[in-house]
Formats: C-alpha cells, structure tokens, sequence
C-alpha cells in the first residue's frame, strides 16, 4: 500500500512539473496563453439609498 501511494506523490509531482513546462515552453511552440481582448459594456442602474 505504501509503494501505490509512493507512486500517486510521484506521478501528482511529475504532473505539475509537465504544467510547468509547458507553461514556460507552450509559447516557443506557438501555443497561445493570452486572454482574448474585448471591451464589454453593461448598463448598470444604481438605486440612492436613504442610509438607513
């Protein structure tokens, strides 16, 4: 049981290593990270209060 678990916290770590290259190589091979860039506007309506 304590070999399975051993084995679950190495591939959890070598997981997050992969994330982590690929976060830093994803750009060089084209992938792109960036949020898309557009404007949103929404009316908003803002009821005064009576401080109460």
């Amino acid at each position: 049981m304590g070999k399975l678990i051993g084995l679950i916290v190495i591939l959890i770590v070598l997981a997050g290593l992969g994330l982590v290259a690929f976060a830093y190589v994803g750009p060089i091979l084209g992938f792109d990270f960036s949020a898309p860039q557009t404007e949103i506007r929404v009316p908003v309506t803002l009821n005064p209060s009576d401080g109460s």
